[in-house]
């Protein structure tokens, strides 16, 4: 169980202010714990905390960067059943799923301990015309300096993890805000990172309001600025963050095209995943089904049997995968559009009922594109399907839509898997799976509404430092 109450971290130090931010059980709606809430002066000194603590983390040599990362490793693989079931409260995700996210948490942490000592540069020759004869130059990365992540509710460790994880493999202290709804998962991680022999200041964990998170955006000591969370508040604290680097992972309404001559069972087994996993809560999450006309129908009947099949109930029951959505507020939104989609024309072939802060598993056909449960990103468990007759209109389909993350494409013909990967207007491609896809070392982000820049261990490390070049003139030097 939680305990009663949770420090916020101020340059590395707990500090038990108060305890002013209930975090409940999202499957009960109980207060599970309380956690200390951070105002505006706190934010500031914890950036001023950062911007001394660069003097100290950009000369860490990166054994010691290393060892910081292998500690956190060592010590969350102690404490993961601990970690797991904080998650199945804060966050209302299943257990098995929670288990999951730890150990991504790990796996993130081990790839950056990996990294930490592997952040090379390059020899580069000069001497490409006469004038330049004797010269070479020698390029570098070096830590940016101190950075603000702001996280979001639905992967409150990984997430985190992946901000977190970079930014001290690349010598670059940080404040960091998780979501209120789910801040646990990120002080405990507070808490393992106070063991280590990071500099002073060097890391800080505020839980804040928006307001209160406000110097996170706009001051200048801030060199780099990484936001994931919803496309309008990141372009908005884009707009504001001045010159800053910003790094935004955004959403989506991620569309999977399935081919006539795709494996059928295993396409709706992972796309019943896809849309459903954590109650479709991910940026990532299958929204849009578009299936062959000779597959559709069969494809439909599979997909329906599986969705009627999920268990939704209790996260810390080994049996649920269908959890509370974050709030009732998001239950009854999602209720709303699919009302108004139905009402539009769209026919319901399963689901579609509202029980508190839970919503069915739901499929809906017949649906406007316009129609925001297909156009705008639903972050709930519904996905739409469509048919389609020539593989190009497919693209063209998953390609009319505002947000750009990741596409899946079930296909065995490899001119259409490189027809997508070519023409797909998105951040990643994932040929015979689903879009949902993700490991932790390979680069992800999107394109158009749904972001810029790129997370995925050596990729964020590459947002976070800066190329330094060095340029050597060797003219007259003796020769052998």
């Amino acid at each position: 169980m939680l305990r009663e109450s949770y420090p916020y971290y101020l340059g590395g130090v707990a500090v038990a202010a108060n305890t002013d931010l209930p975090v409940t059980n999202k499957y009960t709606g109980a207060v599970a714990t309380r956690v200390a809430r951070a105002d505006r002066t706190v934010v500031a000194q914890a950036i001023g905390a950062a911007q001394e603590a660069f003097a100290a983390t950009r000369r860490m040599p990166a054994f010691q960067r290393q060892a910081v990362l292998s500690h956190a490793v060592e010590r969350v693989t102690q404490r993961q059943s601990e970690l797991a079931e904080a998650l199945a409260i804060e966050a209302g995700k299943p257990i098995r799923d929670a288990r999951g996210e730890v150990t991504r948490l790990i796996d993130t942490f081990r790839i950056a301990a990996e990294e930490a000592v592997r952040i090379a540069g390059e020899w580069l020759p000069l001497d490409i015309s006469p004038r330049a004869a004797g010269y070479q130059a020698i390029v570098r990365r070096f830590p940016l300096g101190p950075c603000a992540l702001i996280t979001p509710f639905n992967f409150p460790m990984n997430l985190v993890a992946h901000k977190v994880a970079p930014a001290i493999a690349a010598g670059c202290p940080w404040v960091l805000k998780p979501a209120s709804a789910t801040p646990v998962g990120a002080l405990i991680l507070g808490e393992i990172l106070a063991e280590t022999k990071l500099p002073p200041g060097a890391f800080s964990i505020v839980p804040c309001s928006a307001a209160d998170a406000e110097p996170l955006v706009t001051d200048e000591r801030i060199k780099l600025l990484s936001f994931t969370g919803s496309p309008d508040v990141g372009w908005s604290l884009k707009a504001r963050a001045g010159q800053k680097r910003v790094t935004l992972e955004l959403g989506g309404n991620a569309a999977c095209i399935v081919d006539r001559d795709a494996d059928l069972d295993f396409a709706a087994e992972r796309i019943t995943s896809g849309a459903f996993y954590q109650s479709g809560q991910s940026c990532i999450s299958v929204q849009r089904i578009i299936a062959h006309r000779a597959i559709y129908e069969a494809l439909k009947a599979r997909l329906i049997e599986r969705a009627t099949k999920l268990k939704a109930g209790d996260p810390l029951d080994e049996q649920t995968f269908l959890g509370p959505l974050i709030t009732e507020a998001d239950a009854l939104r999602i209720e709303q559009w699919v009302g108004e989609a139905v009402v539009a024309g769209a026919r319901v072939l399963c689901g579609g009922h509202r029980d508190g802060v839970f919503y069915e598993a739901t499929y809906l056909e017949n649906v406007d594109p316009r129609q925001k449960i297909s156009c705008i990103e639903v972050f709930g468990p519904v996905a739409t399907i469509q048919p389609f007759d020539e593989f190009a209109d497919a693209v063209r389909i998953a390609n009319d839509s505002r947000y750009g993350l990741q596409c899946g494409v079930f296909t065995q013909d490899l001119r259409h898997a490189f027809y997508a990967y070519e023409e797909l207007d998105v951040g990643g491609v994932i040929v015979n799976d689903i879009p949902s896809f993700r490991v932790d070392n390979m680069p992800y982000g999107g394109v158009k509404h749904s972001g810029q820049g790129r997370e995925g261990v050596r990729y964020a490390i590459e947002e976070m430092t800066e190329r330094k070049l060095l340029v050597l003139n060797r003219a007259g030097e003796l020769t052998p």
